[in-house]
């Protein structure tokens, strides 16, 4: 028997093993001793973590380590360090990858070759630069074994990973998982903490704030921080107009949003009173998409709550939109209630505040645009209120007169004045006084003056109000003179004399209508329906006009002709006609379903814009003149006008006028022509603002396709133009302006113009 063999051999062969196998043990458990101290000294999560992962990788030889914790709220796995250059905080659902899979079974795994695994996701490594070869991966138990996480050690540095390497892992995973477990609930406290003292903070802040816009930017502001947002917005109910509004929105930019409080996700949660905390808002069927289009902003998800006051009462709706890093957690939804609720009172307040200043406003507003003198005394006489007008009649500035005893100036001639109001303090009864006089500074005024008693709504006396109509000769002159033209003009007129009058080139706005098929509505009506028909369609257009500062310059038959910009420009002419054009036909389409209901016929028209260089002026002979204006400008303001037949619109307007604008109007492109008279073409194009989606579906969609055929017909390519506009009609087949240009394609391909066709159309008619 050779030496080594036989009984002795094999004795000290299980003495060897044995040794080893204790040596083994001796050094788990001094590890698992160290793991013990280690985490025995450190506090917070970060540091639990940090240690652990140093400990793992450097019992185990690996290069990298990583240990994923679960959050129940989002069903993730997520790591908030990593060893090596990569330090940030991982997220992905708690199914996915390697981890994914021991966490869900609970079992450890070695994979010598990540990349021949099918559960191993590359993308970390794609991101980050390294390159994983093998992976040790085991669960973290607690120690009521609850699996809370999973502990992960990447690319052994000598060999590979063992059964040894797996037993070690999951032995310091449980020796860690109490530490763990109490990294977690201190950094929650702590967490907690931190937040209910930002939160008190902020509620202080807010709360504080009077002014309701300031406000609602701090609201939405820290709603947008606090819940980890990228958009926010306050709804408010107005109960006048049952409208939810807000008058910011952060992430948007400032700008004030209406819509019925009834509609939308704002909406059910203002009616209900319900949280509605959607994840995937195109998966949900009260999700809106339109203003996503509109605005190019994806929503992914949504939380809204209702805001209530203190006596219970719903008074808004606040909406955050896309939580960053996941969907919103029932954390926010109590975090962003207990907010809403503390800053309810301030809501309230602020909106109470807005009102009363906004009446404060437009009373004082109201009462400096009064043409008439308007002075309030207190009970002791003194002056409390004076307004532009009286500060004129009485030929004073502000200070001089506020504060000040009414017998200060109302003196020697003035008297009877004083004598007015201490009658009216003693009846409480006004007092008028028509066309009377007074005098100040030398200079007198033919006056109607009221004066009124006042009283608080307790019906207590606080004092007397003086109103003092200025009816001099020019007030005489103007109101006799604005009977034959328009008040503007006469107001122009009497400040400026003649020379206003006088002919001058002017750049104007020119506005023609006409009312389609009028002949047949006469015969139908006969002389005095036609009458009586043009009273109220001329009353509604004329008004249209006038809000929006037009000129009328005069009626021709059923037509009419107004210009913006004579004899004074506003500045923005050319959007006033655009605005008022809008407005006669919708004006015009409200009145139509009246006559409709009542069995008459409805009426169409047609409205044509131009901008150029006209001459104004009066025109006409010593016995009769008119203010009016000529040039060509006008004539093709008609034609446009005239247009509307062939091209099947309301409204066109010319490139003059188009490129003039300044606000943004639902505008296509026509066509190219040149009008009878004229040899150059301009430019012709429609508004459509008037339109509702009812009378006008698909307007987007119909708008980017007809631009595309009319391209490819200005290209001669009127093959792949009727193409493309039989696909418009798909989405609104009641809109002519496709088939009109199909029809003229067809035309071209069976009559093929010229090298030198340029797209330009010559209208015939007038």
């Amino acid at each position: 028997m050779a030496y080594g063999e036989g009984p002795l051999a094999t004795v000290q062969w299980f003495t060897d093993a044995s040794a080893e196998e204790a040596r083994r043990k001796s050094e788990r458990a001094e590890t698992l001793l160290t793991v013990a101290n280690k985490l025995a000294a450190t506090l917070s999560l970060d540091e639990v973590l940090e240690t652990l992962i140093d400990l793992v990788t450097g019992a185990i030889d690996a290069e990298r380590g990583s240990l994923f914790l679960y959050d129940g709220q989002t069903e993730e796995l997520y790591s908030l360090i990593a060893q090596g250059d990569f330090k940030r905080e991982i997220r992905f659902l708690s199914t996915d990858g390697i981890a994914g899979h021991v966490f869900n079974t609970a079992r450890g795994s070695i994979v010598d070759d990540a990349y021949a695994d099918p559960r191993f996701n590359p993308t970390i490594d794609g991101q980050t630069g390294f390159v994983t070869r093998s992976i040790l991966c085991a669960p973290v138990r607690s120690v009521t074994g609850e699996i809370i996480g999973v502990a992960q050690c990447l690319n052994k540095r000598c060999g590979h990973f063992s059964d040894e390497d797996l037993l070690l892992l999951e032995e310091i995973c449980t020796q860690a998982a109490a530490a763990l477990r109490n990294g977690q609930l201190v950094d929650k406290m702590r967490l907690s903490r931190q937040q209910e003292l930002e939160f008190l903070d902020v509620v202080a802040d807010i709360t504080s704030e009077i002014d309701l816009g300031t406000l609602l930017q701090k609201v939405m502001s820290e709603a947008t921080r606090m819940l980890s947002a990228e958009r926010s917005t306050l709804f408010l109910n107005d109960g006048k107009t049952n409208e939810l509004w807000s008058q910011v929105g952060e992430g948007l930019g400032a700008s004030e949003i209406r819509m019925p409080n009834t509609v939308g996700i704002a909406g059910h949660v203002f009616s209900s009173g319900e949280t509605i905390n959607i994840p995937y808002a195109y998966a949900d069927l009260r999700f809106n998409p339109a203003f996503d289009q509109e605005t190019g902003f994806f929503t992914r998800s949504i939380l809204c709550v209702p805001v209530v006051n203190k006596h219970g009462k719903t008074i808004g709706a606040t909406q955050v939109l896309n939580k960053i890093g996941g969907p919103f957690t029932r954390e926010d939804e109590s975090r962003l209630k207990a907010f809403t609720a503390q800053v309810s009172i301030a809501l309230e307040n602020a909106k109470l505040f807005n009102d009363i200043q906004n009446m404060k406003n437009y009373n004082e507003s109201m009462l400096q645009s009064m043409s008439n003198g308007v002075l309030t005394l207190d009970e002791d006489g003194r002056i409390i209120t004076c307004n532009a007008a009286g500060l004129r009649i009485l030929q004073r500035r502000g200070g001089d007169v506020v504060g000040q005893p009414a017998e200060a100036f109302f003196i020697g001639p003035n008297i009877w004045v004083l004598e007015r109001v201490q009658k009216v303090v003693d009846s409480q009864v006004a007092e008028i006084s028509m066309d009377a006089e007074l005098e100040f500074k030398g200079t007198r005024f033919s006056v109607n003056v009221t004066v009124l008693p006042l009283v608080s709504v307790e019906k207590m006396k606080i004092g007397t109000m003086i109103i003092i109509e200025d009816i001099t000769s020019e007030k005489r002159v103007k109101s006799t003179m604005s009977r034959y033209m328009d008040p503007r003009l006469a107001d122009q007129l009497l400040e400026r004399g003649e020379e206003i009058l006088g002919g001058k080139n002017t750049l104007a706005t020119i506005l023609f209508t006409d009312i389609r098929n009028f002949t047949a509505l006469t015969e139908e009506l006969g002389p005095q329906g036609t009458v009586g028909l043009l009273n109220e369609y001329f009353t509604i257009m004329v008004d249209c006009l006038q809000r929006e500062g037009g000129t009328l310059d005069k009626f021709i038959g059923d037509a009419m002709m107004a210009a913006f910009g004579i004899p004074i420009s506003k500045g923005d002419d050319e959007d006033r006609a655009v605005r008022a054009a809008i407005s006669m036909i919708t004006e015009l389409d409200r009145w139509n379903e009246q006559r409709t209901g009542n069995g008459l016929p409805a009426i169409d028209m047609g409205v044509g814009l131009n901008t150029a260089e006209v001459v104004s002026g009066n025109i006409g002979s010593p016995k009769r003149m008119d203010y009016t204006m000529i040039g060509d400008g006008v004539n093709l303001a008609a034609r446009l006008e005239s247009a509307c037949k062939h091209y099947h619109a309301r409204i066109l307007i010319s490139e003059n006028t188009l490129q003039r604008l300044r606000g943004t109007y639902r505008i296509r492109a026509v066509d190219k022509v040149v009008v009878k008279g004229k040899r150059e073409p301009v430019g012709v194009y429609e508004v459509l603002d008037y339109h509702t989606e009812l009378t006008f579906p698909n307007m987007s969609k119909v708008l980017i396709g007809y631009e595309e055929g009319l391209n490819l017909y200005r290209q001669a390519r009127f093959e792949e133009a009727i193409a493309v506009l039989h696909n418009v009609l798909a989405f609104n087949d009641r809109d002519r302006l496709p088939h009109l240009y199909i029809d003229r394609c067809r035309r071209l391909i069976a009559d093929p113009p010229g090298d030198d066709w340029d797209s330009v159309w010559v209208l015939t008619e007038k």
